[in-house]
């Protein structure tokens, strides 16, 4: 059976960059469809429920930032963000903001089918190569094919970039893993140079999960280094 091909919504008012987005897509083998303002790619997305929204955040009326918390209060599908800005705050007010990509424009046709790839293929399964379908220890315990988590026996409702760091932090358990590799397996090559993302979102994580987010015994710090996932019992 052939595979379903993946939906990508692609929501800019540049007809020019619908066309040659919508074009390379399509040429890779994804079924897309287009929008050229932010209600018609509200409207789009929720009757089309596509797989990856790659949205603009530069749009007249409503801009990409509101159409992103609309989809943020009723999904978790990936989003990719394009924008001319470059700054770091941009950068990092969209991957803190629970973004999985933030592209800046000019781009090439290969970056950015690279960039869809990498971000469907983070989202598809946190753990397609992995070692399970389940992670367990005195503390955590990890469905991954649900999605769900538990700690201490509590269910903790984790968003899709807390979910993918706190999978690789226990897929690491008792390795130290750097902030550039945290980056790199969590957000992907895109985000390099953003390594204040990855302390903002280890902090959002303690926060759940710690007894005491102040005094974290589960996501160590290591100074000069980066974190480890102290795994009790293992």
């Amino acid at each position: 059976m052939a595979e379903k091909k993946k939906k990508i919504l692609i929501i800019d008012d540049q007809d020019d960059i619908r066309l040659f987005l919508g074009t390379r897509l399509q040429r890779a083998g994804y079924e897309t469809s287009e929008a050229p303002d932010g209600l018609e790619g509200l409207r789009r997305f929720y009757s089309g429920r596509p797989d990856l929204v790659v949205l603009d955040l530069t749009m007249p009326d409503m801009d990409g930032w509101q159409v992103f918390e609309r989809i943020r209060e009723v999904s978790n599908v990936p989003v990719m963000m394009l924008s001319a800005a470059a700054q770091e705050r941009d950068k990092i007010k969209g991957l803190t903001g629970g973004a999985d990509d933030y592209v800046t424009k000019p781009f090439s046709g290969n970056e950015f089918l690279a960039r869809v790839s990498a971000v469907l293929r983070r989202t598809a399964s946190t753990k397609e190569d992995g070692g399970g379908n389940i992670y367990q220890d005195p503390d955590v315990n990890i469905d991954f094919p649900n999605h769900e988590v538990l700690v201490r026996g509590q269910n903790v409702n984790l968003s899709p970039t807390e979910f993918r760091l706190l999978s690789v932090l226990t897929d690491n358990a008792g390795k130290v893993m750097s902030q550039p590799q945290l980056l790199d397996q969590v957000w992907g090559q895109g985000a390099a140079g953003s390594l204040d993302v990855v302390r903002i979102y280890v902090g959002y994580l303690r926060r759940k999960i710690e007894l005491v987010p102040g005094k974290p015994k589960l996501i160590e710090t290591i100074r000069g280094f980066g974190y480890r996932f102290r795994s009790p019992g293992r």
